[in-house]
């Protein structure tokens, strides 16, 4: 595996999402329809931006950006999300838009101690060209 903390050259955000995909699970657009409609027990979290969530989400999502998945996620922290905090032994399915930032934060949980992360394949992206269900917010 490439040593991201001692690089030969300079990297960049592709050498990061190959390093963090090299040691994540994913879980493909359809598979995840599936474990939603089996009433699987997981916490589906969403890491994109506050934006991107409102124009478009997957029913049941949480929004939990990326740039404050590490607080959210830590029970010391006194601002961190309940939701995602209790989750450390119940399997944790991470999306943004096309999979890339949600590689890095399954990467990172799974630094944390979380025990059942996976990252959707494609991202919301793919689970849109899939066909699958989408809710709006409304936007004025």
């Amino acid at each position: 595996m490439y040593n991201l903390f001692k690089p030969e050259q300079p990297v960049g955000l592709m050498d990061f999402v190959k390093a963090a995909k090299s040691c994540i699970s994913e879980i493909s657009p359809v598979q995840l329809k599936a474990k939603m409609e089996a009433g699987d027990d997981f916490l589906l979290v969403d890491v994109r931006e506050f934006s991107e969530f409102e124009h478009g989400h997957i029913s049941g999502a949480h929004l939990v950006p990326r740039g404050i998945l590490e607080a959210a996620a830590d029970p010391t922290y006194a601002k961190n999300y309940p939701p995602l905090c209790a989750a450390r032994d119940r399997q944790v399915v991470l999306y943004c838009a096309t999979s890339g930032r949600s590689a890095m934060a399954a990467a990172v949980l799974q630094m944390m101690g979380f025990k059942h992360v996976l990252n959707l394949s494609g991202g919301y992206s793919g689970w849109e060209a899939e066909g699958l269900p989408i809710i709006h917010e409304a936007e004025y």
